[in-house]
C-alpha cells in the first residue's frame, strides 16, 4: 500500500514535473561537456516527489564523485499508479533505464522480476542485507534489489511533552492505550489525531496492526494468500477495524477529523494539540519541519495489541534499485557498481544527506546519525530487540485498493468494524482474481 503525498500529486503536475526534469537531464546528458565525453553514462529512473527524487539525485551525484569514469543521469517518472504503468510498459518494450528505483514487496512481485530483472544474488553486498529486507526484493532464492532508503515503522507518533506532563507511560497493550486516551481527553487534549481529508492517512490502525495479527496467527499471511482466512472471520485480523471504531466511539478523535489534512495533523502532534497520530515514521521529519521545536518532543511506539509480551512493530521495507535485463555489456558492469555503492555504508551516508532516515538502514555497517530524532531512535529499538514483523503487503500479494475509504467509514462511525471487514474482504477478492491467484 502506498502512503503519502507523492501518490496524491496531481497527474498533470506530476507529468509536467517529470517532463521538465527529464528534459533537463536529457539536455545535460546529450550535450555533455568536454569532461563528460569519455564517461560511460547510466540512465537512472526514479519517481518524482519529495520522498524519491532527491534520493535519486544525491545517489547519482555521490556515486559519480567516487566513480569519475561513470556519469549517472537522473530521469523522473510519475508516482502512484501512473508510475507503475510507466515501469511496466518500459520493461515490456525493452526501453527501461539502465537502473531504476521501484517498490519492494507486492508491487515488486507484480513486475515479473524473473523475466525482467538481472539477479544480484551473487554480488558481494547481498550478504550485508538484513533478513527483513532481503525477502522483499527477492523471488525464490534470487535477490534483485539494493535498498535505497531506510526502514519505516507503522504505529503511533506521540507527543512526549504531553506524556511527561500527564505522567503517562508508553502503552504496550490496547487497554493501556485507551486508558492513556481517557486521561489525555480529561486534560483537554485530543487523544487521537485523524486526518481523513487525506484518505491514505486512515489506514494505520489496520495495516500497522499486522505484527499483532502475526503474533496471534503466525500462518496468517500464507492462509490469507490462499483464501483460507479472511479479515471478517479472523478475530485477530478484525481487531484493526475494531480499533478504528473504538477510538471513534469513545470520542477520542480531534475536532474536524473528517476534513483535517495531513499537514494539519503534523502540526497538531508537533504542538501537542493532539497526543497520538497513527502514522508511518517517514512523517517524523515533516513534523519537525512544520514545528522545529518538536524535535525532542516527538516519540514513536508500535501499535499496541492484546498482550504486552507480544508487543512489536509492523515495518515497511525501503524501495530498491534494480537493473533490467535490457542493460548489458559495459553498462551492466557499471550498473552493478552503482547498486554496490547504494548497498554500502557510503550509500547510506548519501541517503542520509538526501533525506533524514525514518528508521534503521537495511545494510550491515550503516548507522543512524548521532543527531537522529528521538522518534527514529524509538523505532530502531524494535529492530534491536528483534520485535519486528514486515507489513502484510511484503508477505502477500493480496490487498485491496479501497482500504483507505473503508477505514474512513469505520473510523467515522458510518460503518461498523465487522461490516468494514466484510467489505474489505470483497475488495481484496476482486484484486486476487485479477492477479489470478489460486484458491480465489
Amino acid at each position: 500500500m502506498r502512503f503519502g503525498i507523492p501518490a496524491r500529486r496531481s497527474p498533470a503536475l506530476a507529468t509536467l514535473v517529470a517532463l521538465s526534469i527529464s528534459l533537463a537531464g536529457c539536455s545535460s546528458g546529450s550535450l555533455g561537456s568536454s569532461g563528460d565525453k569519455d564517461k560511460l553514462t547510466l540512465e537512472f529512473l526514479v519517481p518524482t516527489g519529495p520522498d524519491s527524487l532527491p534520493v535519486g539525485e544525491r545517489l547519482a551525484k555521490d556515486f559519480t564523485a567516487s566513480h569519475p569514469d561513470i556519469k549517472v543521469d537522473v530521469e523522473a517518472r510519475p508516482g502512484g499508479g501512473e508510475g507503475d504503468n510507466v515501469v511496466k510498459t518500459r520493461l515490456a518494450t525493452g526501453e527501461m533505464a539502465d537502473v531504476f528505483l521501484y517498490n519492494t514487496g507486492s508491487l515488486f512481485q507484480a513486475i515479473d522480476p524473473k523475466k525482467n530483472l538481472v539477479p544480484m544474488t551473487d554480488e558481494k553486498w547481498v550478504g550485508d542485507l538484513d533478513d527483513l529486507f532481503r525477502p522483499t526484493a527477492s523471488v525464490g532464492d534470487q535477490v534483485y534489489g539494493a535498498p535505497a532508503g531506510s526502514n519505516m515503522g507503522g504505529g503511533v507518533l506521540y507527543n512526549r511533552k504531553v506524556y511527561a506532563d500527564l505522567d503517562l507511560k508508553v502503552p504496550k497493550t490496547w487497554d493501556g492505550f485507551m486508558a492513556n486516551n481517557a486521561k489525555i481527553k480529561k486534560a483537554g487534549i485530543a487523544p487521537v489525531i485523524q486526518t481523513y481529508q487525506e484518505t491514505w492517512t486512515s489506514q494505520l490502525f489496520v495495516l500497522g496492526d499486522y505484527h499483532n495479527v502475526a503474533a496471534a496467527e503466525p500462518d496468517f499471511a500464507k492462509e490469507y494468500t490462499g483464501n483460507d482466512v479472511k479479515y471478517a472471520t479472523s478475530p485477530d485480523a478484525r481487531r484493526g477495524f475494531e480499533r478504528l471504531q473504538d477510538v471513534h466511539d469513545a470520542g477520542y478523535l480531534n475536532k474536524g477529523f473528517a476534513s483535517a489534512t495531513y499537514e494539519q495533523g503534523l502540526r497538531m502532534i508537533g504542538k501537542g494539540e493532539g497526543a497520538h497520530y497513527p502514522m508511518l515514521t517517514n512523517a517524523i521529519s515533516p513534523v519537525i519541519e512544520a514545528v522545529p521545536a518538536a524535535k525532542d518532543d516527538m516519540g514513536f511506539f508500535a501499535l499496541p495489541g492484546e498482550k504486552a509480551a507480544q508487543n512489536g512493530l509492523t515495518a515497511w521495507a525501503p524501495a530498491a534499485a534494480y537493473i533490467p535485463k535490457s542493460t548489458e555489456g559495459e553498462k551492466l558492469k557499471a550498473a552493478k557498481e552503482f547498486l554496490a555503492f547504494i548497498a554500502s555504508p557510503d550509500g547510506c551516508k548519501s541517503l542520509t544527506k538526501a533525506q533524514p532516515p525514518s528508521g534503521p538502514y537495511s545494510v550491515k555497517g550503516c548507522e543512524l546519525p548521532a543527531d537522529a530524532p528521538q522518534a527514529v531512535k524509538d523505532t530502531q529499538r524494535y529492530f534491536e530487540d528483534d520485535a519486528v514483523t514486515p507489513a502484510l503487503e511484503f508477505l502477500s500479494p493480496v490487498k485491496g485498493p479501497a482500504l483507505e475509504q473503508i477505514c474512513i467509514e469505520v473510523g467515522s462511525g458510518i460503518r461498523s468494524a465487522s461490516k468494514g471487514a466484510q467489505l474489505y474482504d470483497k475488495d481484496v477478492a476482486k484484486q486476487a482474481k485479477q492477479l489470478g491467484l489460486k484458491g480465489w
